[in-house]
């Protein structure tokens, strides 16, 4: 008789422990600086415009990622801890469904319970996820929505009877995603193209209503569109209900179409130029960082350091690369995914008509590089390797315990202690 299948257990548990360990984290000085710093003096005052419902404020971006940042001001009060406490939910969300997109993804992968958990390793000591879990600004809730979508359209595929829940559940995040930040445009255009192209290739006589095949046996190609399509669109067209009742400073759209041109023409505007500005290949070298603060703030010299971690974000993009080739020569639906996701991500830059860029517009790109890490981690594992898969995991999150004082606005010795972190002429 034949093996029984290997079922690897489901690591929920530890998923939950990660999730909770990092949100724990995250509210060590969640409250300090006391004041706004970075761009939370933009986004706040947007925030507050949610909950005046008089004026609209930073029309560039879209509106509910400050609709959550007001939710949090609303139920905490009008301070540090009402500002930042959605993004350290919203932080912790975004990383426990990487987890689960990874544990659906991987499944077919005898170590897919690992890949998970590494998964969750690199992506909370990335950096870039844990900061902008404690800012005011919209790139983690963007990212939150983003991770959400792809867990749910991950277990649709996996588990076909529960797809119909999932991709409407998808469908939401995906319109919240969009409606945080344009930033996911390219990544919510990605499950309802997959699903229209794996159908297309199948041809079968009938691929609208055919309901065979993958990724979702039981599911016609219609009604995947209006899960992936249409719900995406009324969800983020409904997060537009506060213009009903602002006045917009910068002039009077009469309606969504107006409102767009309106936004575009903001963002491809031609600002000044910013010390911290870079650009797509910087970032893949990890090349710039962003200072959020360095000053004193609350009785001490204070810093916070956007950058990546340097294990993750090298050995991550080298991992990516051995996940294309993966995906090339096994045709390792995981890898193929990573490498699609990351180039949607990075690909949006290098074409966007945005004249300003900054690392931060990295963060999309940065979660493949950290899952892409856990897979390449996990073969090595597989194929008897121990020291880099070892060296890899302890030094990322030994990094992280070093810079933890720089991440999370530790008092430091003096004005010249950012050396301790600012390695490079790009890292000042």
């Amino acid at each position: 008789m034949s093996a029984a299948p290997d079922h690897p257990r489901d690591p929920i548990v530890w998923t939950f422990a990660i999730a909770l360990g990092f949100l724990a984290l995250c509210l060590v000085r969640l409250t300090v600086p006391s004041q706004p710093f970075f761009d939370e003096i933009h986004y706040l005052p947007a925030a507050r415009a949610v909950l005046e419902l008089d004026v609209a404020v930073n029309v560039e971006h879209p509106p509910f990622g400050k609709q959550l940042i007001a939710l949090g001001i609303a139920w905490f009060g009008d301070g540090p801890l009402g500002w930042r406490i959605m993004s350290a939910l919203f932080g912790t969300l975004a990383l426990f469904a990487s987890m689960r997109a990874m544990w659906f993804t991987s499944l077919s992968q005898a170590g897919a319970r690992a890949i998970s958990l590494l998964t969750g390793l690199f992506v909370a000591t990335n950096y870039l996820l844990f900061i902008h879990a404690r800012i005011a600004m919209l790139d983690v809730f963007m990212v939150a929505f983003t991770m959400l979508a792809l867990w749910m359209c991950a277990a649709a595929i996996r588990q076909n009877e529960q797809a119909r829940w999932r991709l409407a559940i998808a469908g939401i995040a995906l319109g919240l995603a969009m409606a945080s930040k344009w930033n996911a445009i390219p990544l919510a255009m990605l499950p309802g193209l997959t699903f229209l192209a794996a159908r297309l290739y199948a041809g079968r006589r009938r691929p609208v209503r055919s309901v065979r095949g993958w990724p979702v046996g039981g599911m016609s190609l219609w009604e995947a569109a209006i899960w992936l399509g249409v719900v995406p669109l009324a969800v983020y067209a409904l997060t537009y209900w506060p213009f009903l009742y602002w006045d917009v400073a910068s002039g009077q759209p009469t309606g969504l179409i107006d409102l767009h041109r309106q936004m575009l023409g903001l963002q491809t505007q031609v600002p000044v130029a910013h010390p911290y500005q870079s650009n797509w290949w910087d970032w893949l070298i990890n090349r710039r960082a962003i200072w959020y603060l360095y000053e004193q703030a609350d009785g001490a010299q204070r810093g916070v350091m956007l950058i990546g971690n340097p294990v993750t974000m090298w050995f991550g993009l080298i991992a990516m690369g051995w996940c294309a080739w993966m995906g090339w020569k096994e045709r390792r639906r995981d890898c193929i995914a990573l490498c699609v996701l990351f180039l949607a991500s990075i690909g949006l830059w290098v074409v966007a008509p945005k004249a300003v860029q900054f690392y931060f517009h990295y963060f999309l790109a940065a979660m493949f590089i950290s899952a892409a890490l856990a897979l390449a981690v996990d073969w090595l594992w597989q194929r008897g390797e121990r020291f880099m898969p070892w060296a890899l995991s302890l030094g990322a999150l030994g990094f992280f315990i070093y810079w933890f004082p720089i991440l999370t606005a530790a008092p430091l010795d003096g004005e010249q202690d950012f050396l301790r972190w600012a390695w490079t002429e790009g890292w000042r």
